[in-house]
């Protein structure tokens, strides 16, 4: 089954649709872990990748932003070096009304209009200047944490911003 392109559910066109106690087969999240690298020592730079539109982000693509970012960070400051933290959640149910396609599919099912539709997915709902991906950091290693949530900030359907929350990286371009 081919999975639909997250252009599809970037915008916020209906009503939140949170409660899981009333639908049945509610696909799990695909996000493995919220908190990587050293979660016990403090780190003196934080740095935000921050949504500049308001949108809904598919589970699958932050876990695959998680992935790009960790990757980066891992290389460049080892396991202890930083602390990533994820700061949305996919509460958000997703649903589509399932059509046939291909040739004359448009006489076998006309559909409904605004059917409810099965649960497919879960995305995370951000605001606008919301906070998405915090990195707790060196100041040394201030350059690879830019450039691990720019790398992260690929894989959203928004655009994005970096915000220095705490400290004084380098300054280096």
């Amino acid at each position: 089954m081919a999975r639909k392109p997250g252009r599809m559910y970037r915008n916020i066109t209906q009503r939140s649709y949170t409660r899981r106690e009333y639908m049945g087969g509610v696909p799990g999240s695909k996000i493995v872990t919220f908190d990587l690298g050293n979660l016990k020592d403090e780190f003196p730079v934080e740095v935000s990748l921050v949504a500049k539109e308001a949108c809904q982000i598919r589970h699958s693509a932050l876990e695959s932003a998680r992935i790009a970012a960790n990757r980066l960070l891992l290389e460049g400051a080892g396991q202890t070096g930083y602390h990533l933290k994820i700061r949305v959640f996919p509460h958000e149910v997703l649903r589509e009304n399932k059509q046939a396609t291909g040739a004359g599919a448009d006489r076998v099912s006309q559909g409904m209009r605004l059917a409810f539709g099965k649960a497919v997915s879960t995305a995370a709902r951000v605001r606008a200047g919301q906070k998405i991906f915090t990195i707790s950091i060196n100041p040394e290693k201030f350059s690879l944490a830019k450039k691990s949530l720019i790398s992260a900030g690929y894989k959203l359907p928004t655009p994005i911003r970096l915000v220095v929350e705490k400290g004084q990286g380098l300054i280096s371009t």
